[in-house]
């Protein structure tokens, strides 16, 4: 599970930018989740009710998640397309020089604090 991970270097994250911004108290955090980024939406958020616990300035604090769709490229026809639904197989010309454009992040988007 690298759920526990990701949820420490986010805390990681807002530490930085709590000293940067001179915040004391967080009250949520939104993070942009990518479709297929291996992020287990339900993990996350486990990890994250167990860990903010732990730090006096995110005590309490409610974790958002935003999904981001999979998209894919076919360099063949210039499309794209939904990712999950159809693989790596453009299903416009079934060709397969296709890449991913999003679907594979993870971002912080927006922080609120007290």
């Amino acid at each position: 599970m690298h759920e526990l991970g990701i949820v420490f270097h986010i805390i990681d994250s807002l530490e930085k930018i709590a000293v940067e911004n001179k915040l004391s108290e967080v009250a949520s955090v939104t993070l942009e989740i990518g479709e297929v980024s291996g992020v287990v939406d339900s993990y996350l958020k486990d990890c994250w009710k167990w860990a903010v616990n732990k730090h006096e300035f995110i005590k309490g604090a409610e974790l958002i998640t935003e999904e981001i769709p999979a998209v894919s490229f076919c360099e063949d026809c210039q499309k794209s397309y939904g990712t999950v639904e159809y693989g790596r197989t453009c299903p416009y010309c079934s060709g397969e020089k296709t890449y991913l454009l999003t679907g594979n992040e993870f971002n912080i988007k927006e922080i609120e604090a007290c």
